[in-house]
């Protein structure tokens, strides 16, 4: 950012259970582990992003992946109704009453600062929860993703109770020349993941597994997003992402794709601590609410892939190679908030209407 203001949201933390049980209202700085820990305390549940340090708004106005949103949908379709100040200072509490709550739901970063949000809670289903990781060699990259796709994806049907994460990282220990997949199955309601998920990836031939169980709290740290550990640390990092949404993997992209992080952080070893991510969530909440009621555009897609560009700063040149391996790795035009017609012109009116002098376009602008 050059020529701009940030403001720190970090003392709009409370975190208030409704007397009914059936809402939370969080404020607009609160992240992500306080709000977990209150309404888990409580017997309850929402939709939350899976890592610890975020805030709950940061992700939940541009939609917000997490681990319950097969039972539940995205964070934002949690939302009942949020305070928020425009740009002239005025503070207004909206709901689904005002014309700006569908932009909200998908775009909000764009148009002023969330001071809080009204949310709703549910009882806590089951206090079980089931963790399976696998560590597998570059050669084994195909035989991986096809078994994603057909015994987890499931052509759009994944179990709305299991999520799958991998990762395409560098581990010497296992391969001090390739990148290495790393790929966990977390499963909501057991106390072991079911067979008939792990089973394929273990014919597959890994060369290390772990399990694990516990309950929804012990979910960030088994895919390393808790508070200690190291996305959530304060390293002196540039971290760039280039996130794209798809809708089933498709094999030859992930060879390509893998070969291509693979070569690359190898041969600038400045970026060999960088990761590539890929989050495969359940889908059965997301799209039980209408496609139309939101400007969340994706509701279709079950992957978020996103390569992590990670190092430390050493000057222009290695921010240009970075920026370039990210985008090569991504390959994809932009369209954050959808292509239809009629969805790019009423976010346009809900922008000159709300924020005329684009006062709110640094992070995922409208134009």
């Amino acid at each position: 950012m050059r020529g701009g203001i940030e403001i720190w949201m970090n003392q709009l933390n409370p975190v208030e259970i409704a007397d009914d049980g059936k809402s939370v209202k969080v404020g607009g700085g609160a992240l992500s582990k306080p709000v977990i820990d209150a309404l888990y305390a409580a017997g309850k549940e929402t939709t939350i992003g899976g890592c610890e340090c975020t805030s709950i708004l940061g992700p939940g106005l541009g939609g917000g992946h997490g681990w319950l949103q097969g039972r539940y949908g995205l964070v934002a379709d949690q939302f009942l109704s949020m305070d928020i100040v425009f740009a002239n200072g005025s503070l207004h509490t909206i709901d689904e009453t005002s014309d700006l709550w569908w932009a909200m739901k998908g775009a909000g970063h764009n148009f002023g600062i969330v001071t809080s949000v009204t949310m709703k809670i549910y009882d806590v289903e089951s206090p079980n929860w089931a963790f399976a990781s696998f560590a597998f060699k570059g050669d084994k990259v195909e035989e991986v993703y096809e078994a994603a796709t057909n015994h987890l994806l499931k052509n759009g049907t994944q179990p709305r109770d299991v999520i799958n994460f991998s990762y395409f990282i560098n581990l010497p220990d296992i391969d001090p020349d390739n990148s290495v997949i790393v790929f966990f199955i977390v499963q909501g309601g057991v106390k072991v993941v079911d067979s008939e998920f792990t089973g394929p990836l273990t014919r597959i031939g890994p060369v290390a597994t772990t399990t694990s169980t516990g309950t929804y709290l012990d979910l960030a740290p088994w895919i390393l997003t808790s508070n200690v550990d190291g996305p959530c640390q304060k390293a002196g990092l540039i971290n760039t992402r280039f996130p794209i949404d798809l809708e089933t993997y498709n094999v030859q992209a992930q060879r390509d794709v893998y070969d291509l992080f693979s070569s690359a952080t190898h041969e600038t070893p400045a970026l060999n601590g960088s990761v590539f991510l890929l989050e495969g969530y359940p889908l059965q909440g997301v799209q039980a609410v209408p496609e139309e009621s939101t400007a969340f555009p994706f509701r279709g897609d079950s992957l978020l892939l996103a390569p992590l560009i990670l190092y430390k700063p050493e000057g222009e040149e290695l921010n240009k190679k970075a920026a370039k391996l990210g985008e090569d790795l991504r390959q994809t035009k932009k369209q954050m908030y959808g292509h239809e017609e009629w969805c790019q012109k009423k976010m346009l009116d809900l922008k000159n209407k709300y924020d005329p002098y684009r006062k709110f376009s640094f992070y995922a602008p409208i134009a």
